[in-house]
């Protein structure tokens, strides 16, 4: 049988192995460790090996490190009372951990919660124009709004990014009606201009050709060049009298 002695010792060491282990804790490079002695906020220790007074101090651990959040989607009504569903990701960290403990209970939930908030507050006052065309300012907007709120939780907001935007099947096919009619404006603008341009061109062309006498002449050999190309049986065109004139001119007249 063990005696008193010896199961005294054992005792003695597990209670001293136990003891040690409790006053030591390891922090990685991305955590921070808020300790609490008696209840009440000691200090905050970085990363490495750390030690706490047994039964006396409290470390918990916040991890610094980004957090990517789904903000849940949110039934949102346009400034146009259009009725869309919109989601959207939260970029957030810590940064004070002691205030991310102090000051809030469950920063993250309370920062989901303000998000889900914010988002429909600021889609809210937008149109579903500048909702689908502005989205880059939308996202800042809302990065500023959330970040100037979570300050006093010691949380920091690095952006936000609003992910989908889920239209009702009208307002899809009323968007399409009108991206296709502007389509075919812009088409019936392109060949106005284009038809405008050539005009211009003939109309320089055709002074051109006026104001030099052997233009025509030249034009209409080369229209004939053109024609031979096409392996045509049978050529019937008309032959002007300017291009006669100069031979005509030239043969002996009747005496």
């Amino acid at each position: 049988m063990i005696s008193v002695e010896l199961f005294v010792l054992i005792f003695a060491i597990l209670f001293v192995i136990v003891l040690i282990s409790s006053a030591v804790r390891i922090l990685y490079e991305y955590e921070r460790g808020v300790v609490f002695r008696l209840g009440r906020f000691a200090g905050v220790k970085g990363p490495g090996l750390r030690f706490i007074i047994p039964l006396v101090d409290r470390l918990i651990k916040v991890s610094l490190r980004t957090v990517a959040m789904d903000v849940a989607p949110q039934d949102i009504i346009t400034k146009d009372n259009v009725s869309v569903k919109v989601n959207a990701v939260l970029y957030f960290r810590v940064v004070d951990a002691d205030k991310a403990l102090i000051e809030i209970e469950n920063y993250n939930y309370a920062t989901s919660q303000l998000a889900q908030t914010t988002l429909r507050s600021v889609l809210g006052q937008s149109e579903l124009d500048d909702l689908l065309a502005h989205r880059d300012k939308i996202n800042q907007d809302l990065q500023q709004i959330l970040d100037r709120q979570t300050d006093a939780w010691g949380v920091k907001v690095s952006n936000v990014e609003v992910k989908h935007i889920d239209l009702p099947v009208e307002m899809q096919r009323a968007m399409a009606r009108q991206a296709e009619a502007e389509r075919e404006r812009r088409s019936k603008v392109i060949h106005a201009e284009g038809e405008f341009q050539a005009s211009k061109r003939l109309s320089e062309a055709a002074k051109i050709i006026s104001s030099e006498a052997g233009a025509l002449q030249l034009r209409f050999l080369q229209t004939l060049t053109e024609i031979a190309a096409e392996k045509n049986s049978t050529i019937l065109f008309p032959l002007p009298l300017e291009l006669v004139k100069p031979f005509l001119g030239k043969l002996p007249k009747a005496e």
